[in-house]
């Protein structure tokens, strides 16, 4: 037998049954190691050293000798190409061993939340435009900026103000520098 499938003319009804049964919450579906490498866009040997160094491990079903698959899930893909895009920008080894292992107790949906931004040397987590982390240095809060929302915030605030036009002809004057000329008058 071969996968559920007799080696005669094909499925038993017993063996159809449970092919194509739907994989419930509790299931873990596995992926084998060339679809894990084609979707995270790594070679097989990347994943290898990978699974053997530990960097990353599938959570599936880990190699148990000659012969034996390696399963991968949705996570565990997920995190390779997130490593593969820290190589990408130039990261070392080491330092996206650091990253991983920061992550390493994240599920998808959490993963799904935030945003990686590396410098080259470091990696911070962005969860909100109010809250970047830097991975490798303890969880070290970064102040960060995000423009785009300061403009939308300042375009619906700042219309409440009274603005005028620059003549050109007018004289400039400086009102700092008016009303302190103005306090030694008096």
């Amino acid at each position: 037998m071969l996968d559920g499938l007799t080696a005669h003319d094909g499925p038993s009804t017993a063996h159809q049954e449970t092919l194509f049964d739907v994989h419930g919450p509790d299931d873990e579906v596995g992926y084998r190691v060339p679809i894990a490498c084609q979707v995270a866009g790594i070679t097989y040997r990347q994943l290898d050293y990978w699974a053997r160094t530990k960097l990353v491990q599938p959570s599936i079903r880990n190699a148990s000798g000659s012969g034996s698959q390696r399963l991968y899930s949705f996570r565990d893909i997920l995190v390779l190409k997130i490593v593969k895009g820290l190589l990408d920008t130039g990261i070392s080894l080491q330092n996206i061993r650091r990253a991983v292992d920061k992550l390493g107790n994240l599920g998808v949906d959490d993963l799904a939340g935030i945003t990686l931004v590396s410098d080259g040397t470091t990696v911070y987590e962005c969860r909100s435009s109010e809250e970047v982390i830097d991975l490798l240095n303890g969880g070290q809060g970064v102040f960060g900026i995000a423009v785009p929302g300061l403009m939308k915030e300042l375009s619906g605030t700042i219309t409440a103000f009274p603005s005028e036009r620059l003549d050109e002809d007018a004289p400039q004057v400086d009102e700092l520098a008016e009303r302190r000329r103005q306090r030694r008058i008096s």
